[in-house]
Parts: structure tokens; sequence; C-alpha cells
């Protein structure tokens, strides 16, 4: 089965994503819950042992370099999880996407090796985060933290989680109506056009993703709209990251 990518980006947009019942199972089916977890980025939770993790700066932590890697360590099978929701036409249908510029991982890097992340799309100021993955304690929390603290600086409006779990609640995510969820995220891609596929596939996530993830990509920064900033290209370590949360949590 093929995912259009502009059905995928259009279904975002309206409050919808594909989801499978197994890692081998050929169908996809589109999900619309009726409360959808978030998670607000002024009311991330940084506990102080996540604190104490992030200035040691244990971890170091990228962008955009390891998609592939990222998505196949969510979709691989782990003793506490046998089995995946992402089947093999969910991972071909984000690989596209990211090579398209709209989705995007973050990783989490223990000396050389990949040791947990996320990865998501990005729409306007919405990043719709899709799977987290750790192989180290820690590991994904590092990932999040980067996230919002990556997010708030770049001037996102919405982080959605999807559905809603103690993991993510004990980090500050809130659970919403749908209804009350599509009010926040029209806002947040109401100034992304998705009719014309043309324009729309090459258009990328747009100067929010490119403020996000540019920097720890590599790329060149592209400034914030946002200040005042901890650098020039926001925060950029994990005490910096720390101090951000710190300042907003």
């Amino acid at each position: 089965m093929l995912i259009d990518p502009l059905i995928l980006l259009q279904a975002y947009s309206i409050g919808v994503f594909p989801m499978s019942d197994d890692r081998d199972a050929r169908e996809v089916y589109w999900v619309e819950p009726k409360f959808r977890a978030i998670l607000p980025l002024e009311r991330f939770h940084l506990s102080r042992s996540l604190a104490k993790v992030l200035r040691r700066d244990q971890f170091r932590v990228t962008a955009n370099r390891a998609f592939g890697q990222i998505l196949a360590l969510c979709a691989a099978a782990a003793p506490d999880r046998p089995s995946t929701w992402i089947n093999h036409a969910i991972e071909r249908a984000y690989g596209d996407l990211h090579a398209r510029g709209f989705a995007h991982s973050i990783e989490v890097w223990e000396g050389e090796e990949l040791v947990g992340g996320l990865y998501g799309v990005a729409l306007g100021t919405a990043f719709f985060g899709e799977s987290m993955v750790s192989r180290r304690t820690d590991a994904s929390k590092v990932a999040l933290a980067w996230l919002v603290a990556r997010m708030r600086f770049a001037g996102f409006t919405l982080l959605d989680c999807q559905f809603m779990t103690d993991h993510l609640r004990s980090m500050g995510a809130i659970e919403l109506r749908q209804r009350d969820y599509l009010q926040l995220l029209g806002a947040a891609v109401g100034s992304v056009s998705l009719g014309a596929e043309s324009d729309a596939l090459a258009a990328g996530s747009g100067a929010a993703a490119e403020r996000a993830f540019a920097p720890l990509a590599g790329l060149a920064d592209t400034g914030s709209p946002l200040a005042p900033s901890l650098t020039v290209s926001g925060p950029l370590s994990g005490h910096s990251i720390a101090q951000l949360l710190t300042q907003t949590s």
C-alpha cells in the first residue's frame, strides 16, 4: 500500500493520522481520536533528575541527521513492545515526508551510538509527534526536552502527542476534546496551503521548522522571532536547554 504524501499532510491539517495494527500488517487506517493529548510548551515539566542529566550533557543531541535510523528504532520490536503500529507502508510514507522536508527527527547519541530519539511532522507552527524510542535511561525524555525547547525558540504553538500516556502526563501533557484540539490546530496550520500538489510538496515545513531544526542538523541558522534568546541559534547545549525550560516551566 502507498500513502500519498499530499493526502497525508492534508490529513494532519484536519486532525487525522494513519496507524496500523501490526508491524507486518498490510492495511493502514485513519484515526481521529475523540480526546487528543497535547503538551503545552509553557507547561513542560522538567524534573530535577532530568535537569541534571541535561546539564551534564550526558548525551549528544542532533536533528535530522539519522531520520531513517530513528524511524527504524521506533518501528522495531522491543522486550516491552513485541510489535508496533508502524508498518512498512507507514515507514515508507514518513521517509518520503522527511525527504520532502516535512518529517523531522531528534536523535540522542551516547558517543557514536544512537540510543534514543523521536520523530514527527511539522506544519506551520504545529509539530505532530509520531513516536519516540529509548535504548538508554532518560534518552527519550532528553529528546522531548530538546524538542520542546527548540519549538519554543522557533515560535511553534502546538505539540500534538496524539494519545495520552502516563509518561507524557508526567511531563506536562494534557488531554483535550477533539473540537478544542481542532481550534488550536486551525490556528497553527491556517497559513499552510495544501491545495496545489506542486506548490505544497515543494514548500517544506516552513520557517518555524527551519529555526527549530536547522541548527541541530548542522545547517545555517535562520534566526528567531523570539527575544531574548539564549544564543544566536537558541539553546544548543544541554545546560542551555535546562536553563530555558527551568525559566518557563
